[in-house]
């Protein structure tokens, strides 16, 4: 991880979070978009960000989608890793992060997000901790409390997950039936 802020800074506001929002496009995929001829949208998620998902629920932390594309497989993925919270197709982010708040019950300065790209940054600049992942745009990059080392796609929500789950010394019980 790679920090903007004083890292005794981020520790203390990812002891904070109750809900983790991701982005889609670029954060829990490389940011590819493959299509097949007939039209047929294809999507890869890292199988590491998933068990990181699930690992931080177990623990009590909620997690959220906030796309600006809609796609059934997105979908498809938030319910197979029970997320309940999904807003597709909302390109005004911070207005769909605020419903999220609202259905939630989760104010802003409880909340992480993990973005990639412009449409991120207003919400960034709301949320009490933000990530970038390592292939965001520089603009990104420079808004976030810090940057993954993984890319987006490639293991940078695990990444995320883990560092809240340490600094909510929660990471060693979420961990333990695997041990």
């Amino acid at each position: 991880m790679i920090f903007n802020i004083d890292p005794s800074e981020i520790i203390a506001r990812a002891r904070d979070v109750k809900l983790l929002v991701l982005d889609v496009d670029g954060v829990l995929t490389a940011g590819e978009l493959f299509l097949s001829d007939s039209g047929e949208e294809i999507k890869a998620f890292s199988t590491l960000d998933g068990q990181g998902i699930k690992l931080l629920q177990s623990a009590g932390v909620m997690v959220g989608i906030i796309s600006g594309r809609r796609s059934a497989l997105v979908a498809r993925r938030a319910e197979n890793l029970g997320i309940e919270h999904l807003f597709q197709g909302r390109e005004d982010k911070l207005n769909a992060l605020n419903e999220m708040c609202s259905n939630t019950g989760v104010p802003p300065g409880a909340i992480a997000y993990v973005g990639d790209d412009l449409p991120d940054i207003k919400v960034m600049n709301t949320v009490r901790l933000s990530f970038a992942v390592d292939n965001a745009h520089i603009s990104v990059k420079k808004t976030a409390h810090a940057q993954t080392q993984k890319s987006g796609g490639h293991g940078a929500v695990r990444e995320v997950c883990d560092f809240i789950l340490q600094a909510q010394d929660k990471y060693d019980d979420a961990i333990a039936h695997f041990l």
